[in-house]
């Protein structure tokens, strides 16, 4: 099971799923995921999208300090739009995804340094 923090309007949710075994999409995102985190900066933060859906905006780019709570990006999942958020302060290491790229649950979004 994982856990996961999803912002609905100002309000946090802390939820809790459950991967159900055989199923294409839980065997499918961690073979995604691999390739940009090699290039991830040891010690980063990384930050993944906790479901799968479409990134509306990208609100962060490389070298750019946050504070723990910043949005980072928008991601519409099931006609939605979800603020996903930083987790930590910090400075932008890599960001991995463009406004309207198609990503996978646990997908590398950024990295913060």
């Amino acid at each position: 099971m994982k856990k996961y923090k999803v912002n609905v309007n100002g309000t946090v949710y802390e939820v809790t799923v459950e991967a159900m075994d055989g199923a294409a999409p839980v065997a499918a995102a961690p073979a995604a995921a691999p390739a940009p985190a090699a290039a991830a900066p040891a010690g980063g933060e990384k930050v993944s999208a906790p479901m799968p859906g479409t990134i509306l905006d990208v609100r962060v780019s490389n070298g750019q300090t946050v504070k723990k709570g910043d949005i980072l990006f928008i991601l519409e999942a099931m006609k939605m739009e979800n603020e996903i958020m930083a987790p930590c302060g910090g400075t932008i290491a890599s960001v991995s995804v463009t406004k309207g790229a198609a990503v996978d649950s646990g997908a590398l979004l950024c990295v913060i340094g």
